[in-house]
């Protein structure tokens, strides 16, 4: 059978005014617009994805993670003030009118709401194209307030007024909230659509919607700068498993064995003193050596691999009673010969790092993690991200995360 076409659209225009330029900053090291569009390129229900904005940057960066863009907004559409539907119309009879394109579901991806479930998008095309009546499906979450206990304000001088009541339970905004109806909100993660409702019925849901669950963990909507910091920090620090731009992340091993350390900025705060004589000294946290001694006790064991081969590093490692190997360029090399001697499946290793000499080491092993302050390119590419620094606390936070969640 012939696959249906399905259209993804995402409507991302250049003058976003809480949070200038927001569809092309960095969220989580990748611009905004690109989790939309891997949602879109990743779904195995889309056939195309289409970009539409006014503005060429946003174009651009857009084709970078590949979207078509194949004209570009006039104006008149991209105001403050513009609502989706004409967007949409515009869209649908360009491609109509210029390639003969007639898809038969669209899909529409908001750029502010990034954080996805990876099945998301093919269960609402399902949904849609499986039951011919309905004219859009809408994601829909539980809500976070019960509309059952809101209410209309006509004046601070006035009695307010309940938003809405349930039939058969008098006074519902004194009932409690275990007798109430169950409430969802659309929270524009995802909605997908015939074009007939666009084209036809001047609506972007029409009359018949049906739903698609997803948790509550994935409602986050960009609006505001706050909104921005809180959702990039659960995205970062171990948030839901979400569609990803770049290297999927995974999760943590269901069993740990060895833990890889870098030394520089992981172990330390990446800064380093130097006396009139040459001398270095660096900063190093002693709640790190307790988490890394108590990781021992589990029967996890741990290497240091630095590429220093300072004096300081081995002495540090002697006082944690930590295996070290110095003055590794290669340190690939290493940690593969590493896992070999001590015949350790490399599915059951984690790797902590922070700069770019890492990087080569993270597809090794099981789990890599990178400390708050690793640079953006390490930051883009690890399964974790921790909350706390290199030299302040960051491998102890590890190790209680590994502690905590009992994989030795």
């Amino acid at each position: 059978m012939t696959k249906p076409e399905v259209l993804a659209i995402i409507p991302a225009r250049g003058g976003s005014k809480g949070i200038p330029r927001k569809n092309i900053r960095l969220f989580a090291g990748y611009p905004l617009i690109a989790y939309s569009i891997a949602a879109g390129l990743q779904a195995e229900t889309v056939t195309r994805v289409l970009v539409t904005t006014d503005d060429e940057e946003i174009a651009d960066v857009a084709r970078q993670y590949g979207a078509e863009i194949p004209f570009l907004r006039p104006a008149e559409l991209a105001g403050d003030l513009t609502l989706d539907l004409p967007v949409f119309q515009h869209a649908l009879m360009w491609l109509a009118e210029n390639e003969n394109y007639h898809p038969e579901a669209i899909v529409h991806l908001r750029p502010t709401t990034p954080v996805r479930p990876p099945d998301l998008v093919d269960r609402a095309v399902h949904t849609l194209l499986a039951r011919p009546a309905a004219d859009s499906v809408r994601g829909v979450t539980p809500a976070h307030q019960n509309p059952f206990k809101m209410w209309l304000l006509d004046g601070e001088d006035k009695p307010i007024r309940p938003l809405t009541t349930v039939p058969g339970i008098d006074e519902s905004y004194n009932a409690p909230r275990q007798v109430l109806p169950a409430a969802y909100a659309h929270t524009g993660l995802i909605d997908a659509m015939r074009p007939d409702t666009i084209l036809k019925m001047n609506s972007m849901s029409g009359h018949s919607i049906l739903p698609v669950l997803f948790d509550l963990a994935y409602s986050a909507d960009l609006d505001t700068p706050d909104d921005w910091q809180l959702a990039e920090q659960r995205v970062m620090h171990g948030g839901p498993v979400m569609v990803w731009p770049g290297h999927p992340r995974r999760g943590m091993p269901g069993k740990i064995e060895l833990l890889v350390l870098d030394f520089d900025g992981v172990l330390t705060d990446n800064r380093v003193w130097v006396d009139q004589d040459g001398r270095e000294m660096v900063t190093a946290n002693r709640s790190d050596s307790l988490g890394i001694n108590l990781l021992r006790q589990a029967g996890v064991e741990t290497v240091v691999i630095s590429k220093e081969t300072n004096p300081v590093v081995a002495a540090r490692c002697r006082k944690m009673n930590v295996a070290c190997i110095q003055g590794e360029d290669d340190k690939e090399t290493a940690i593969r010969k590493v896992m070999i001697d001590r015949n350790i499946n490399s599915a059951q290793v984690v790797y902590i790092g922070n700069d770019v000499n890492d990087l080569p080491c993270f597809p090794l092993v099981g789990w890599a993690v990178a400390v708050a302050d690793a640079m953006p390119e390490v930051a883009r590419q690890v399964d974790y991200v921790l909350t706390r620094p290199g030299g302040r606390g960051a491998v102890r936070e590890l190790c209680d995360l590994i502690l905590n969640n009992g994989r030795f």
